[in-house]
């Protein structure tokens, strides 16, 4: 059988996919298993996809690592994660160096264990002058606190009167958000069939392509990130506009 890869237009690929990774404890449980077993499994999804996106060309691969909602959940399992992440940079960092990727984070990431902090701040110190794919981890994070932390910055400037009330447009909100600089995500894979976007990227994906698999994260390879792709390019993005407004008949 063909691989969706071979169908992909090299030429109109998403500059950036973000991916909520859901679907682990579901996996580990279906394996009679602790959550925690599915997360380790899903380590080698995550180095798919990483693979993946940087073979293709793809600038930006964001994932949904950690939410804050994720913190109310039971604490051997948030401290089985936290190891895991801390293992994993030390275990990958080889590989991220090889390949060029540039790791940055967003999110509270001060409200992890300082052991994750160190080894995240050594991780992204390690491949800041990589050029390849920029993988954006985020940790302790959700949309809402995002936008109410840039509110917040926002309405200070104007308080001190660096920034007029009346001249405020969305591209100053954008500056002020964690993804500063980055480009909005054309397309967000998510897994496990799940259908709503659990507080990721609020103002990014305003106008971002869905795909959802009901592929359980674990399980989720390079293939499956060729069919989100080709899915992708398949849709016409027409931003508000109409068919015959991106496509006149002349």
């Amino acid at each position: 059988m063909a691989s969706f890869k071979e169908h992909i237009d090299p030429t109109k690929l998403p500059r950036h996919i973000a991916v909520i990774m859901d679907g682990n404890g579901r996996w580990a449980k279906k394996k009679g298993a602790l959550r925690i077993f599915g997360h380790r499994n899903a380590v080698k999804a995550v180095r798919d996809v990483t693979e993946g996106c940087g073979e293709l060309g793809v600038a930006y691969l964001t994932l949904y690592a950690f939410s804050t909602e994720n913190w109310a959940r039971p604490k051997e399992e948030v401290d089985g994660l936290m190891e895991l992440l801390v293992n994993t940079l030390k275990e990958e960092i080889n590989t991220l160096m090889e390949n060029r990727v540039k790791l940055i984070t967003i999110g509270q990431t001060s409200h992890l264990p300082e052991a994750c902090q160190k080894n995240l701040a050594w991780a992204v110190d390690m491949t800041k002058n990589n050029t390849g794919l920029t993988v954006v981890l985020a940790l302790s994070y959700s949309g809402r606190w995002e936008i109410t932390q840039a509110v917040k910055a926002l309405a200070e400037d104007v308080q001190n009167g660096i920034l007029p009330a009346a001249s405020i447009t969305e591209n100053h909100i954008e500056k002020y958000l964690q993804t500063s600089g980055i480009p909005d995500p054309e397309l967000l894979i998510r897994t496990s069939g799940e259908m709503r976007v659990s507080n990721f990227l609020l103002w990014q994906i305003a106008y971002t392509e869905l795909y959802i698999t009901p592929t359980l994260w674990p399980d989720f390879r390079k293939e499956n990130l060729y069919e989100a792709i080709w899915s992708y390019q398949q849709r016409e993005r027409r931003f508000g506009k109409t068919s015959e407004q991106l496509n006149p008949v002349s």
